[in-house]
This record gives C-alpha cells, sequence and structure tokens, in this order.
C-alpha cells in the first residue's frame, strides 16, 4: 500500500506540480486549498506525511502544524514547509510549531522527492 501525503497550499499550480511530482513517485495525494481545509481533511484521513504552504488564507501554515500536532495520531507526522519564504525567523517559528523540515519554492521535482524519501520511511 503506497503511503499518502497531504498538500496544502492555496495556489493551484503549485498543488498541481506537487500532485504529479508525488502521483509520478508512486505515493497517493490528498490536496487541500488551505489550511483550515487540510485540517478538516485531516482529521478523517490516514496521512502519512503533511506537505504545507506557509502564507495561506483562514489558517496559514504555522497555524496548520500546530494543530495538526496537536492531533494525537499526527504528533509524529513529517512535515514540510514549501513555501517562498527564506528568512531564518521564519524557519525557526516552523521548527517550533514543529515542521520537520523546509523547502524554499520554486522546488525542483527532484529535490522534494529527495526529502521525501528521506523523512518518510
Amino acid at each position: 500500500m503506497s503511503k499518502v501525503i497531504m498538500t496544502a497550499d492555496d495556489s493551484a499550480s503549485v498543488r498541481q506540480m506537487v500532485s504529479f511530482t508525488l502521483k509520478d513517485a508512486g505515493y497517493e495525494v490528498v490536496e487541500a486549498t488551505d489550511g483550515q481545509d487540510a485540517l478538516d481533511k485531516i482529521s478523517n484521513s490516514s496521512v502519512n506525511m503533511l506537505i504545507t504552504d506557509l502564507n495561506m488564507p483562514r489558517m496559514d501554515g504555522i497555524e496548520l502544524i500546530r494543530a495538526v500536532r496537536a492531533i494525537p495520531k499526527f504528533k509524529f507526522i513529517p512535515i514540510i514547509m514549501l513555501t517562498t519564504e527564506s528568512q531564518a525567523e521564519k524557519k525557526q517559528e516552523g521548527k517550533a510549531a514543529g515542521a520537520t523540515g523546509w523547502i524554499v519554492k520554486p522546488f525542483k521535482p527532484d529535490q522534494l522527492l529527495g526529502v521525501v524519501k528521506k523523512v518518510l520511511r
């Protein structure tokens, strides 16, 4: 059975690119349009990993990570921030919230898959 990865991003083109890259590598993908959508969907699913943008409407990536980490069954899943933000303080805030890793957009498909394979066992 393939691993399930949720991607949360308010950009349809980024969601499509992430989905295509992951599906092509054999992963199942659940797409969410923002943090709130991701939180609504993740509660009723068996997601193995979360890839989230930082800047999104309704609920940003930091709030989403905190909310997901508060759900017992998702306390230890890998969570990757995929964002245009690269400032050290933003990365620190993400790490403090519970992010496992950080990828700066635009990303290369090989880079994304490398990180996914590294943290998703």
